[in-house]
């Protein structure tokens, strides 16, 4: 298997013009909306060139967080029966959520499930996570960071450390210890307080000895939207080369496109004359959800989204960044963990409405997703996208034949 330093992978700032980056957030079950999305964008790079065309072979880096960074790490992972080929397509993404959700998120049903979801939430995690363990370490195998496909980012939190650790292809030259197994870090971007366990891991030598160890849950407490960790990380590299640097305003070079798991933002579930009277109890279950979680990670979200809209915006380069999101969600719609087969049908239709959505971004001014004048739909924005990036890997494939 190839290592970090293959030439199968994406090489930064070689033999092309721009960077090109793939961001998913976190979001539970929710993942179904991006896993639509997904599907359509390698759809239209199979129309273009060959229905050989997966992701992998056109962005230099994937990002994702929670069910993001399985997302990534799905599509990233080589299928050991095919060189060079991931172990997922793009359109394998739905079935796989549709088919394991319902054991992963199991419902408990009857007067009593209420009750017990409290007691859960006072006593552990809603979930205990060992199907979800299993069937990752059954999917992605031995895998480990270095022998990706392309170029990942995946964020964690370590309650040990109390700092974020960022599974990045990039550090690996100088933090070998993090080329640990694909499916621990799946585990632990994915390990939402209060609905799934912590995960402890090590990483050891030749010889067995524990040469790190790993304390983690959720990298939606670091960043539920990973768009600016994986530009950080790009940047990081950039700047490693010998005599690199990088200078603000080449931030045109990025493509980036970001794509949501839904908000229920216009919902207006809470309202402070209730919160204010809220213990510690109440902000971590109420009606079903966490609200605390929902605060931190539309936060986080929104406010990777505004960094972006203003830094592309002031280097009139807004036609370079895509943000796909849905703040429409309610109900059943906007939980992580509700599985039935209703919610999740529910969800696939609201990724292909959201395709026949309008472009939106967000308004500085008022935090609230618009449409952009002069631009279609998501669908024709994505189309326009996968010209851009099957021109891109074109040009790097005549460059590295004329030795560039």
């Amino acid at each position: 298997m190839e290592n970090s330093t293959s030439s199968s992978k994406n090489q930064l700032g070689n033999c092309g013009n721009i960077i090109t980056v793939l961001s998913i957030d976190g979001g539970g079950i929710r993942g179904i909306i991006p896993g639509v999305i997904l599907a359509y964008l390698e759809s239209q790079l199979q129309e273009i060139d060959g229905e050989d065309a997966r992701l992998s072979d056109y962005f230099d880096v994937f990002a994702g967080t929670s069910t993001g960074g399985i997302i990534a790490s799905m599509l990233a992972t080589p299928d050991p029966k095919a060189k060079n080929r991931p172990l997922f397509a793009a359109k394998d993404i739905v079935p796989f959520y549709l088919e394991y959700c319902p054991t992963i998120f199991y419902q408990r049903r009857g007067m009593f499930a209420a009750f017990t979801n409290i007691v859960k939430a006072l006593t552990g995690s809603k979930y205990d996570g060992k199907y979800l363990h299993e069937l990752l370490r059954n999917t992605l195998g031995g895998i480990t960071l270095s022998q990706t496909l392309t170029n990942i980012a995946i964020p964690t939190f370590d309650v040990k450390k109390l700092q974020p650790t960022i599974f990045s292809s990039y550090q690996l030259a100088t933090e070998p210890a993090l080329d640990v197994p694909i499916s621990d870090i799946c585990i632990a971007t994915s390990a939402a307080p209060t609905f799934l366990p912590a995960h402890y891991f090590t990483k050891q030598d030749e010889q067995g000895k524990v040469i790190k160890e790993f304390n983690l849950i959720d990298g939606a407490v670091v960043a539920n939207n990973p768009t600016l960790v994986a530009m950080r990380e790009v940047t990081k590299q950039l700047l490693r080369k010998p005599g690199g640097k990088i200078n603000p305003l080449d931030y045109d070079r990025f493509l980036v496109i970001s794509i949501g798991t839904g908000s229920k933002r216009s919902e207006h579930k809470y309202d402070a004359r209730v919160v204010a009277k809220w213990g510690g109890l109440t902000w971590l279950f109420n009606s079903g959800s966490v609200p605390i979680i929902d605060c931190f990670n539309e936060a986080n979200s929104d406010m990777v989204d505004y960094h972006n809209c203003v830094v592309f915006s002031a280097l009139h380069s807004q036609d370079n960044y895509l943000r796909i999101q849905d703040d429409t969600l309610c109900g059943d719609l906007a939980s992580i963990d509700i599985s039935t087969k209703e919610n999740m049908d529910n969800l696939v239709k609201v990724g292909e409405q959201l395709l026949k959505k309008r472009v939106t971004r967000v308004n500085l001014d008022t935090g609230l997703y618009e449409p952009v004048q002069n631009k279609g739909t998501n669908e024709q924005e994505l189309k326009r996208f996968a010209k851009l990036l099957s021109a891109e890997r074109k040009l790097r494939k005549s460059n590295t034949q004329d030795g560039k």
